[in-house]
């Protein structure tokens, strides 16, 4: 799977136009010392509202302190976005699916994951921070057959930001409903209408804090891709690394004095 990553000049001009949100949120990062030096690798975390608003800041953190360059797997939906897609592509995005995740492992590359895809990202109301994972066994599977160590992470603050008013299936009850019907959005990965500041959409000054927990190797599990009930075992690992980074997190910012400060100055 041919590849052209983007030039230094490239790489540098897009995080000066991610600096005002740098700025905002102050994000930190904890763990970075778990990283390992083998390849492939494949990142897996929660995935938080609206799905773009801290992803960015994890990817530059890893390719200055590891010379990692993401290589994300996306829904679907984005590549029928004209412009959207190209902008993915050209960052080195690809369409989630399993060829294309296994033909990434394969050319050693560090690969992004969110199990919870486009319904973690349009959660409803009550579900701060939860994975919604379901049945997923997928990314599981390729790990293990692939032999790809996982690095689970934990992202808190975005969905401090917001205060959801209208999720999708409150959105789908309303006036609105019959009209979202007709164009084929599907409730469950809709993304709520929020609050921010305020009445406005603009979000709170919230630092956002990431955390990389301890790899797991797939050694252990070795010709076990078959196997559900293995892969509900790591898959249960992995889910409860990610919680307890979300726990740690929450728990660690309660006594950060630049939570709120460096984003108001």
């Amino acid at each position: 799977m041919y590849f052209k990553q983007p030039s230094a000049r490239e790489l540098k001009f897009s995080e000066w136009m991610l600096s005002p949100w740098r700025r905002w949120t102050r994000p930190h990062f904890r763990g970075m010392e778990n990283v390992p030096d083998e390849r492939p690798l494949l990142f897996v975390g929660n995935h938080t509202l609206y799905g773009i608003l801290d992803v960015p800041f994890l990817f530059f953190e890893l390719y200055r302190e590891h010379g990692i360059f993401l290589r994300s797997l996306a829904h679907k939906f984005h590549y029928r976005v004209p412009g959207w897609r190209d902008a993915l592509s050209h960052f080195g995005a690809v369409e989630g699916t399993r060829e294309n995740c296994g033909a990434l492992m394969d050319q050693g590359e560090c690969v992004l994951v969110f199990p919870g895809g486009g319904r973690e990202v349009s959660k409803r109301k009550g579900e701060k921070y939860e994975l919604i994972w379901g049945e997923r066994l997928g990314f599981v599977k390729m790990a293990i057959q692939h032999q790809c160590t996982i690095v689970p992470f934990a992202s808190v603050g975005v969905e401090d930001m917001f205060d959801i008013i209208f999720d999708g299936h409150q959105l789908m009850r309303s006036p609105l409903g019959p009209l979202l019907e007709e164009l084929k959005l599907h409730p469950e990965l809709m993304f709520p209408i929020s609050k921010g500041m305020g009445p406005t959409p603009l979000p709170r000054p919230e630092r956002i804090y990431m955390q990389l927990m301890e790899p797991i190797q797939m050694a252990p599990f070795d010709g076990c891709e078959d196997d559900e009930e293995v892969l509900r075992q790591v898959r249960g690992l992995v889910h409860g690394a990610i919680s307890r980074g979300i726990d740690e997190l929450k728990h660690y910012r309660e006594t950060d004095p630049h939570r709120y400060l460096d984003a108001i100055v």
